[in-house]
């Protein structure tokens, strides 16, 4: 059994028949009652195992990259069901905004979707799913984690993906698709980027490289030269 804020409101709302009639019988009479009425909307309520839940693989990703985790829950039932739905997952997968509030009608679907961003390699298991389910006056809630298994598979980062786009270029040139292009020609200044293989040594800024880890070049804009 989980209580809900709602309990201690109602335990102070006893002070009212406490000083309308100032006794220790009015104290407990007043207590059994906050906890019968406790006991009995928790027993009202839908049990955690009711809803049906899957989940769809996520595969692998790219370690410091994003991912989602989708859980699908189905409400079999003839009740309507209130819940809050946590997907738990290991602290190393990254996982934001894995708590949803969701209200199923009988028969409803929902997918809902957590956010990873793994910060470790390897296999992250799921920890599980926890459903907390409250009674109909809001005093007591049902609460059990279904085991639903899943794993994200964390690669090692892909830090050469950068230089990707300076060789495909350099690709076409050579096959003859496309014609010879030297990046920071013009005259005019356009951005910063970092440092790839190929690029003309005379367009290193040095004073920004210095305030950056990798080496900074200063990239012309050929359009701006050829308008002027």
């Amino acid at each position: 059994m989980t209580i809900t804020g709602r309990v201690p409101l109602l335990l102070a709302l006893g002070l009212v028949p406490v000083v309308l009639r100032p006794a220790m019988g009015t104290v407990w009479g007043w207590l059994l009652l906050v906890a019968l009425v406790t006991v009995l909307d928790w027993w009202l309520a839908v049990r955690p195992s009711t809803p049906e839940v899957r989940r769809a693989e996520v595969g692998s990703v790219r370690l410091g990259y994003a991912a989602l985790s989708r859980v699908t829950i189905l409400n079999p039932g003839k009740r309507t069901v209130r819940a809050l739905v946590r997907d738990a997952r290991q602290p190393t997968a990254g996982a934001s905004g894995n708590r949803h509030h969701v209200r199923l009608s009988a028969g409803e679907v929902t997918t809902l979707s957590t956010g990873l961003c793994p910060r470790r390699r390897g296999d992250l298991r799921a920890v599980g799913v926890t459903v907390r389910i409250p009674g109909p006056l809001g005093l007591a809630a049902r609460q059990s984690t279904i085991e639903v298994p899943g794993t994200v598979r964390s690669l090692p980062p892909f830090e050469s993906r950068k230089h990707l786009p300076s060789r495909l270029a350099g690709l076409r040139e050579l096959d003859g698709r496309s014609a010879v292009r030297i990046r920071g020609a013009g005259t005019e200044f356009d951005s910063l980027r970092e440092y790839v293989r190929g690029d003309d040594v005379r367009s290193i800024d040095w004073r920004a490289s210095a305030r950056n880890r990798n080496v900074v070049v200063r990239t012309g804009n050929p359009s701006a030269t050829a308008a002027s």
